[in-house]
């Protein structure tokens, strides 16, 4: 994905007020061995562009007076309850230099499994997205999972899936093969004889008064 930014000269709390109020967004660029440059971008082009996944999990082409880098989006920062972009930060992206991302895991298949289609078991993610490192042209938009094998009584689990090519997963903690998918069996309910109890001492009573 491509998008526009214009150099930004101007910093500090009254000077960002001011550029929102205009329609943009206050942002930098950082990273690599240049010095951060600040930048502005139109708020609704970049609202509607944040909105995309591959905005988030893709290598992106900014463009700065007539002069396109490749970057990375870091952080965003909303406005507490109004529908406002209140800054944004984007990392320099070195084609030499690996990557560690967060990218999103796209499920398919399951209502295809024999855990829901034969057993009807529910189907729960446990993690949406998957941390990654990898080269920047390796980097996927999006990894997609086959849930169409389940089975009852199992679940999905890192190793159980193929990654892209030249991506590794980065893990943390003790946990080195982590449940992505779990499969639970479906809540049976059982009515007791009981619950028919009431209706049949009405009847009964509705007989003595005759």
């Amino acid at each position: 994905m491509n998008f526009v930014a214009f150099e930004r000269a101007k910093q500090g709390t009254g000077a960002s007020r001011r550029l929102r109020n205009s329609g943009k967004t206050p942002g930098i660029v950082y990273g690599g061995t240049a010095e951060p440059q600040l930048i502005e971008i139109d708020h609704n082009a970049l609202w509607h562009a944040l909105k995309k996944e591959a905005f988030h999990s893709s290598v992106l082409d900014m463009e700065v007076a007539g002069s396109t880098s490749k970057v990375l989006l870091r952080d965003v920062q909303y406005h507490p309850y109004k529908q406002l972009v209140l800054h944004i930060d984007f990392q320099r992206v070195d084609a030499k230099t690996k990557l560690h991302m967060k990218v999103p895991l796209h499920f398919s298949g399951a209502e295809e499994s024999p855990a829901v289609k034969v057993d009807h078991c529910l189907v729960n993610p446990v993690v949406n997205e998957l941390d990654v490192s990898c080269m920047p042209s390796d980097l996927p938009e999006f990894i997609a999972v086959d849930l169409s094998k389940l089975q009852k009584g199992s679940s999905l689990h890192l190793k159980d899936i193929k990654l892209p090519k030249g991506v590794t997963a980065v893990i943390r903690g003790n946990k080195n093969n982590p449940v992505l998918v779990s499969v639970a069996a479906p809540v049976v309910v059982v009515e007791t004889p009981a619950e028919a109890a009431p209706a049949a001492d009405a009847k009964g009573k509705g007989k003595g008064k005759k």
